[in-house]
């Protein structure tokens, strides 16, 4: 792919996955950068021209979760005021996906907070992968494509060729995504029944439904951060009879005692996405990383040359 109209450019958050797409589509990165004074004000600016230029910029939003979305939306305002044609955003992990509607009193609705505040700046378009809440997608008055990890991750879980898997959910709520993970491996489902009574982002597993004596268990979820859940349902699968347990998350989003818990856990292997690179963690070499650039990579394609993303939702 030739490089005189397109130009991918990286956030602080995502060097890494920014350089691997560019790789992949034959381009160079864009230049710019971003500077931190020692009030911890950002400054950011663009390093080439991109007058009249399509511009894919990548950044996800984690680590710290403000910094980072504030230098996203820098980051376009920049791209907008410097005459770019369009700015389509690649948030790889929307940390504020989980503040998707009011369920107590006096609380903002943060996701949708932030997609206003990315319309504001300038987003033409919007690329992301996995969203914790699908429906953020209605909050943006611009298109969203919610990209899917699942088609890399089955692929990953089917080259272990396990004796009779069985996909396990972490609670209801991922039930449906698990159906799917369950029938693209032709592999039975368990629902485990999660209880969260706070913010503390501890939850306690009160059931199991579905049969796992005898199977390999693979849990599937979206994203994980203090690897509590996981552990847990993972001591549960092993009670139940279960041979064997993995897990594969999308969004390993990583804090305090997250390595520790998943050492200590039944849980042989833990695939996760490059989604979220600068971890503050160490990770335990039970963690398996899979790559997202080329999902990310075909997707700009096809946004570039005007084709449709269908396939990718296949």
């Amino acid at each position: 792919m030739g490089d005189d109209e397109l130009v991918v450019i990286g956030g602080s958050a995502s060097p890494v996955l920014t350089e691997n797409i560019c790789n992949i589509l034959g381009v160079s990165v864009g230049e710019g950068g971003v500077h931190q004074f020692s009030d911890g004000n950002l400054f950011v600016k663009v390093g080439q021209n991109v007058r009249g230029r399509h511009v894919y910029l990548v950044q996800s939003t984690v680590f710290p979760a403000n910094d980072h979305f504030m230098e996203l939306l820098f980051w376009v305002d920049a791209l907008k005021r410097a005459s770019a044609q369009s700015v389509t955003v690649l948030i790889p992990y929307f940390s504020y996906a989980k503040g998707d509607k009011k369920d107590e009193p006096r609380v903002s609705i943060r996701a949708r907070v932030c997609a206003q505040s990315l319309e504001a700046a300038g987003a033409d378009r919007v690329v992301t992968l996995d969203l914790h809440a699908p429906q953020i997608q209605g909050f943006f008055g611009v298109p969203v494509d919610d990209l899917y990890a699942m088609p890399a991750l089955t692929d990953t879980i089917a080259a272990e060729n396990l004796e009779n898997p069985v996909i396990v959910s972490p609670d209801a709520g991922f039930a449906k995504k698990a159906k799917q993970y369950a029938t693209r491996l032709s592999a039975p489902l368990a629902i485990a029944d999660k209880e969260r009574i706070d913010h503390s982002e501890n939850a306690r597993v009160a059931d199991l439904i579905g049969d796992v004596a005898g199977y390999n268990a693979v849990i599937v979820d979206d994203f994980t951060i203090t690897m509590g859940t996981l552990a847990e349902v993972a001591d549960t699968l092993i009670e139940k009879g279960a041979r064997s347990v993995r897990a594969a998350v999308t969004h390993g989003v990583f804090t305090g005692k997250a390595m520790q818990r998943l050492d200590d856990s039944a849980i042989e292997t833990l695939w996760v996405t490059d989604s979220v690179e600068n971890q503050p963690v160490t990770f335990s070499p039970r963690v398996k990383t899979v790559g997202m650039a080329p999902l990310f990579a075909e997707a700009i394609r096809r946004i570039h040359e005007r084709e449709s993303l269908s396939v990718l939702f296949s």
